[in-house]
């Protein structure tokens, strides 16, 4: 990996401190990427400690699996973090793991490297999946959706406001010829884009919107959140790192539904107990420092949020 294509790892020290609860536990880094907060939990893990990385994107296995040959106490699980649970199981016994960690959505070595296709700013394959060996490309799925299927996508995932104008300029220009590369991609939306905000690329949120579609990365968030509730003991904790208002929401809803336990009718007599309750917060949400953003730009939407489990 080269210099260019390095990662610099978001609420590093927060995350670990949150998450490492016992030194001699199974934990799951989720979301391995460049290896950071995997080389921080390592440091804080004794001889009797394990950790699990997973990552979709092949490249960041390779990383891994150099790891793994130096440090036995780490391993590699090549998928989506949506089959958390049967890594999981296995890895070790159902329900016995200390700490999950999910840091979401996309690197910095898959933003940087132009053949990945996820960045608007230089010429590459449209391609946008983490996984380029599964999957449809970005530029199959605009080759065939239909004006309404692109339309919603970027309503839905990018809260694009011109969505229908975008959608029907993307249908046009494919009828001229097929749109292969992200540069073509971006400057048929920003000709769409009446509006462009000051100091944000007018495609923006269409090329979020469009990467967070091809990836399934909410419908994967919501799948990997349930598992984590199984797969963790009493007292382990689950740390999710989030970078933008719709993974955050449904993080937040997450932790805030298994606080409050189940819905009952008003005014039912029930001890705690039966409530049902499987998650404690832990703390407030955390953001980066000043110092950080200054640092590492990308860093500045992002936001953690710390639950423990209770049963």
């Amino acid at each position: 990996m080269t210099a260019m294509y390095q990662h610099q790892t978001v609420l590093l020290d927060e995350a670990v401190e949150a998450l490492v609860v016992d030194p001699a536990g199974n934990y799951i880094d989720g979301t391995f990427g460049r290896g950071g907060h995997s080389r921080q939990i390592l440091s804080r893990l004794s001889s009797e400690g394990h950790l699990l990385g997973i990552d979709k994107d092949p490249d960041a296995i390779a990383v891994a699996e150099q790891i793994a040959s130096e440090d036995k106490r780490f391993q590699v699980g090549h998928g989506s973090f949506a089959e958390l649970a049967k890594f999981a199981n296995a890895w070790h016994s159902p329900s016995a793991v200390s700490g999950v960690l999910l840091d979401l959505g996309v690197s910095s070595p898959q933003l940087d490297n132009p053949e990945r296709g996820f960045s608007f700013l230089q010429e590459g394959p449209l391609d946008m999946r983490m996984n380029p060996a599964a999957g449809m490309s970005a530029a199959d799925w605009i080759a065939t959706a239909e004006e309404k299927a692109i339309a919603d996508v970027l309503w839905t995932y990018g809260e694009e406001r011109f969505s229908r104008r975008m959608a029907k300029a993307i249908i046009a220009a494919r009828q001229q010829e097929r749109i292969t590369t992200t540069t073509q991609l971006a400057k048929i939306i920003a000709e769409a884009n009446p509006a462009w905000e000051k100091h944000k690329h007018p495609a923006t949120r269409a090329f979020q919107a469009i990467r967070i579609h091809i990836n399934n990365e909410l419908g994967d968030l919501e799948a990997v959140l349930d598992a984590a509730l199984e797969v963790l003991k009493p007292g382990g904790r689950l740390v999710v790192i989030s970078f933008h208002s719709l993974e955050d929401r449904i993080v937040k809803r997450f932790i805030k539904k298994h606080v409050k336990g189940d819905e009952l009718p008003p005014g039912l007599p029930v001890t705690a107990d039966q409530l049902n309750q499987r998650l404690k917060a832990v703390g407030k949400a955390v953001k980066p420092s000043g110092r950080e953003v200054d640092g590492n730009v990308r860093s500045r939407s992002s936001i953690m949020r710390v639950a423990e489990k209770l049963k």
